[in-house]
């Protein structure tokens, strides 16, 4: 087959009757759609059984996370373009059109995402991708159209295809031999933060990536682990500096992992004293307890990393500090940086 859609669910029936339906419509035509299931205890499978028995089920066994879930359900999937779907997400009229037909005009890109709006506020972009993802020299994701807490809405201004360092998770299209060129997604990282690493891993090979805001879809976002959930703020604090580590340049690495150091401690002491999150805090400390635990582990992944690195490759991160830019200079949207 050329395209695949695998999405990727654990006890998540209640989206895949909201929002598959839009999927089998506006996609069966061009591509196959196969619902990958990380062992649910709830009635998602027999829902796919009884309501769309066209769609490919994939069963895991266990819960095996996004990242090492999505591998082993790939590599049952034999197709030129694999595309990740979120179950959360909504689709459009000709939403993969355009995906396909950038991905075949262009060998050289690996990945490509569409414009990602929210399900709540159509007019605004979603927190998860919004218009394309990049990174600043400290590590901090951010994306046209979202910079940390701030959402723009759209009105258009990022309306134009254009090179990223990363595509969102929750709705990529890559090519299989990328995606298994570059090793596939961590799985150690079991959520959050793989799909970056991914992708700056395959920036690194020299592959590009582009965001093709032509195709647009519309994202809930939050629907496993909520935005203001301790585990998620440990797994994102543990897998950015675990990423940072295994990509980051030798002449780069020690400076930023000092920063990184100072400024993880000062976000901690942040969400307790401000914002009396006490869950954040311990979160915050123990990522950066088990990344120093678990460092050992990624060293060798680490060095067959830099020696892949291809001369000349961008890997695509901003010389600037959005911390900096953000909350000194009091720029909030994208457009505004340098």
């Amino acid at each position: 087959m050329k395209v695949a859609i695998v999405i990727l669910n654990w006890n998540g029936e209640e989206m895949l009757k909201r929002y598959l339906p839009t999927v089998m419509e506006y996609s069966r035509r061009a591509a196959t759609v196969i619902v990958a299931d990380n062992a649910s205890t709830d009635g998602s499978l027999d829902f796919l059984r009884k309501s769309h028995q066209e769609v490919g089920i994939i069963e895991l066994e266990k819960n095996w996370g996004f990242a090492e879930g999505y591998n082993k359900a790939l590599a049952q999937v034999e197709a030129e373009y694999y595309v990740l779907l979120n179950s959360d997400v909504e689709v459009t009229h000709h939403w993969l059109t355009p995906l396909i037909e950038y991905m075949d005009v262009h060998p050289e890109v690996c990945a490509c995402q569409p414009k990602l709006l929210s399900v709540r506020d159509k007019d605004s972009f979603e927190y998860a991708g919004a218009s394309g993802g990049y990174l600043d020299r400290l590590g901090y994701p951010f994306c046209r159209g979202r910079l940390f807490e701030t959402v723009e809405q759209d009105n258009g201004q990022y309306d134009y295809a254009t090179e990223v360092l990363w595509a969102t998770g929750a709705c990529m299209m890559i090519r299989a031999k990328d995606y298994w060129d570059a090793g596939g997604l961590d799985a150690r990282f079991f959520a959050h933060n793989e799909e970056i690493d991914l992708c700056w891993r395959l920036r690194l090979m020299g592959r590009k990536i582009v965001c093709l805001p032509e195709s647009e879809v519309y994202h809930v976002g939050g629907g496993t682990l909520p935005k203001s959930n301790p585990m998620k703020t440990y797994l994102n604090f543990r897998n950015n500096l675990t990423m940072l580590y295994k990509n980051l340049p030798e002449e780069e690495l020690k400076g930023v992992m000092r920063w990184r150091w100072l400024l993880d401690y000062v976000a901690a002491w942040q969400t307790l004293i401000l914002n009396r999150k006490w869950g954040d805090f311990k979160a915050i400390y123990k990522a950066r307890r088990d990344f120093k635990r678990w460092l050992p582990e990624f060293k060798e992944v680490r060095e067959q990393i830099q020696k892949g690195r291809k001369a000349g490759a961008d890997d695509g991160r901003k010389r600037y500090s959005l911390l900096w830019q953000y909350y000194v200079r009091g720029r909030k949207h994208f457009s505004e940086l340098p």
